[in-house]
């Protein structure tokens, strides 16, 4: 009974994601155009929801800071209404005159609290290392709030199909199959990520086994960093997932070139 209820499952997830990946696309961010509805974005999600106070642009409606210098943009959008339901930044440090010491976004927030020996940002060749940073899903795109925030069902209802709302609970995973495509794409392997204990556990069930690499900390929450090497991402990857990671990553190569970081570019700058 198990096996087969194992196996409806497994279906239900293949069908699924068929349908997911119909109905969204993924963007890379090659544009001042594409990089500002992902920062409008984060600021709704991050700082309106949330109650995240960024370094600078939350007066005009946008969340961003220094690492964005340095990070490839990623967004699904729906392909039907064109709106954005998520996103995630791929965080790539770069020694350079205006970055002489490199460090990941975790480092600086919860530097203190990274105690793996070997596992360390510092510990590991700079090229090599990479963040999965600012992951959100649009309110709109998501059955549960962050906090108490409501949204109206019947402008839901109105915009979307059920079959399109019953997709919704996938665009986590779907998500992260981006992250993992990207870093293969942008030759990095080592990934690092500041997360809620429950996310990598459910990351878990699709073959992405985190490590946690650091003390709890509070950040809007409790947070722990962990890292996942992503050459075994891949080797331990469900099966069920393989074509659709396949074929996300075949969506994002041919946009890479143009959504790499540019040299001494303001994050507010084209």
């Amino acid at each position: 009974m198990t096996n087969s209820r194992n196996s409806l499952s497994r279906a239900g997830i293949t069908h699924g994601y068929t349908r997911l990946l119909d109905d969204f696309g993924f963007t890379l961010a090659d544009s001042e155009a594409r990089r500002m509805e992902i920062y409008q974005l984060r600021h709704r999600v991050y700082c309106q929801e949330i109650g995240y106070t960024p370094p600078g642009g939350a007066s005009i409606g946008i969340e961003v800071d220094a690492h964005d210098l340095h990070s490839i943009h990623c967004m699904i959008k729906h392909r039907r209404t064109g709106l954005a339901a998520g996103c995630f930044r791929l965080v790539l440090p770069k020694r350079g005159s205006l970055n002489p010491t490199p460090r990941l976004p975790l480092q600086e927030y919860g530097g203190g609290s990274l105690t793996h020996e070997t596992l360390h940002p510092d510990r590991l060749p700079l090229r090599q290392i990479c963040e999965i940073s600012r992951l959100a899903t649009a309110r709109t795109f998501r059955h549960h709030p962050v906090h108490h925030e409501t949204i109206s069902e019947d402008y839901v209802t109105e915009l979307f199909t059920e079959d399109e709302r019953h997709l919704f609970p996938l665009l986590t995973g779907a998500l992260f199959l981006a992250t993992h495509a990207l870093v293969e794409l942008a030759g990095r392997r080592h990934i690092f990520a500041m997360m809620q204990p429950k996310l990598p556990r459910l990351l878990a069930r699709s073959g992405f086994h985190f490590q946690q690499i650091g003390e709890a900390i509070e950040l809007h929450g409790r947070r722990n960093a962990y890292y996942i090497d992503n050459e075994r991402a891949e080797a331990e990857m469900s099966d069920s997932l393989r074509p659709f990671y396949r074929s996300i990553k075949r969506e994002l190569s041919p946009q890479l070139a143009g959504a790499l970081p540019k040299p001494a570019r303001s994050p507010l700058t084209p």
